[in-house]
């Protein structure tokens, strides 16, 4: 069977009755925009992630947008966030007028930098945007301490790590997205919880925020024609719900599928001097939506093109820090002004990881990985 990075055709087939079930519910009450299955999603979606509410929108950037304008930031204000993540994170910040304020990441979990937050705050500073990258949860209790000593708002990008756990020092367990004012995230096809097109939910404990955040979501209306703020146009299909809520109830096994394979990388890779597997943050759990190596001491192009040659896709998460991006590089960073998250774009690899793979695929992967290494001498 031929290696992917995601396997949807086979947890579709896996899960076909259900959600095939789901989406004829959908076409037979014709009832494509805020349909019933919305509401059901988003209040199944809060009872998992044990929040008060949880406001759906079109996609996982909309979220981070309007969570933006909910706790209305003004242009000007500055929001930190990590330089090694998708652009989205920072695209918001950019469209709104803010300032994106870039930091650096942890060499070893590649979540931001607690020490690097604290050195970039400013009497501007009025949020923070911590990635759960790759599908765990950055150091929330450090987060949470500066957020609320210097009075700014977390606003969590959890679109990669939905389902994961953070325990704090007493004990207390919380979900990824969770713990700030807001969390985002998005049902894009290839997340660990994702629909059949574009998706994305914010969760929020606070009544009137998340009343806020609904009006915003719909036009500044809560009131059909009776406006009162600027908002935009910004909602999940039915059909789209309907597909995630066939999918919800099997999220805590696709975690454990992804850990499986994680395991079996983890045994064969750990051995392999140049090689650095993907580090667990000490309080998160990790639901593995990427497992991404660190290649060391030889080009990670290389392996690539390796591993294209046998049929096995790779992928690169990300090759350019956002820093660097020529979209923002006018706010004045330059080569060398991040060296970890610039190192990073230069080391990391993704592997194939789904919810469909076995021992087989597995073996081959790994195989080819160890053949590669071994006929240059690093093995």
């Amino acid at each position: 069977m031929k290696t992917q990075m995601v396997d949807l055709r086979r947890q579709y087939n896996r899960l076909k009755e259900d959600i095939d079930q789901a989406i004829a519910e959908v076409l037979d009450t014709t009832a494509f925009i805020n349909g019933p299955a919305v509401t059901l999603l988003a209040n199944e979606l809060a009872a998992y992630n044990n929040v008060n509410h949880v406001v759906t929108c079109a996609n996982g950037t909309d979220a981070l947008q309007l969570a933006m304008m909910a706790l209305e930031l003004e242009p000007g204000d500055e929001v930190i966030v990590p330089a090694f993540t998708y652009v989205a994170t920072a695209e918001v910040i950019a469209l709104l007028g803010l300032v994106p304020v870039f930091v650096d990441v942890h060499p070893d979990t590649f979540m931001i930098s607690v020490e690097a937050i604290h050195h970039a705050i400013t009497s501007k500073t009025k949020a923070i945007v911590p990635v759960h990258l790759f599908g765990q949860c950055a150091d929330m209790e450090a987060i949470m301490s500066i957020a609320e000593r210097h009075n700014i708002f977390v606003i969590e990008d959890t679109a990669q790590a939905i389902g994961a756990t953070y325990t704090f020092p007493d004990g207390t367990v919380k979900k990824a997205g969770t713990m700030g004012q807001i969390g985002t995230t998005s049902f894009f096809p290839s997340k660990n919880l994702g629909c059949f097109g574009d998706g994305g939910a914010m969760f929020v404990n606070d009544d009137n925020l998340a009343k806020k955040l609904k009006m915003i979501a719909n036009h500044g209306q809560s009131v059909k024609y009776y406006h009162d703020i600027v908002g935009v146009n910004s909602r999940l299909d039915t059909l789209q719900a309907a597909v995630l809520r066939a999918k919800l109830p099997h999220l805590d096994d696709f975690s454990i599928r992804r850990n499986k394979s994680a395991a079996y990388y983890d045994s064969v890779l750990g051995k392999l001097s140049s090689l650095s597997i993907p580090k667990r943050a000490e309080q998160s759990n990790h639901v593995f939506h990427q497992y991404t190596i660190k290649c060391l001491g030889f080009r990670r192009e290389e392996l690539q093109a390796h591993l294209q040659e046998k049929g096995i896709p790779t992928m690169v998460y990300y090759p350019v820090p956002l820093h660097l991006q020529k979209a923002y590089i006018h706010y004045g960073y330059r080569e060398g002004s991040l060296p970890v998250s610039e190192k990073l774009s230069s080391q990391v690899l993704s592997l194939p990881i789904h919810t469909e793979q076995d021992e087989e695929q597995l073996f081959f992967i790994t195989s080819n990985i160890k053949e590669f290494l071994e006929l240059k001498g690093l093995a």
